[in-house]
């Protein structure tokens, strides 16, 4: 899973979170405050995000399953990837 740390090192909130295949169980985090674009459409068919304790990464989640996996990154990939997105690397998968 991108943003995972090397064996042996996990982040204060991640000793105690049961992992899936897909990721950390957004269930299992807790307490994060979760948000989608506003342009994201009422049918759901949206992602969220949830900074981490004390800025440690981001968390990303389908809004159509809240309680299902969650991907974990750090700010640098976060930042990486919206970088791309600013730069119109991915705008040939919306034609």
């Amino acid at each position: 899973m991108s943003g995972s740390l090397p064996s042996g090192h996990a982040f204060a909130w991640e000793v105690s979170v049961e992992r899936s295949n897909d990721g950390v169980l957004a269930d299992a985090l807790t307490g994060l405050a979760w948000r989608k674009s506003r342009r994201s459409n009422p049918s759901g068919n949206c992602v969220e995000l949830a900074l981490l304790p004390a800025g440690t990464g981001v968390a990303v989640r389908n809004s159509r399953d809240p309680n299902g996996p969650a991907l974990v990154y750090t700010r640098a990939e976060i930042a990486a990837f919206l970088g791309g997105v600013l730069d119109g690397e991915f705008d040939d998968l919306l034609s």
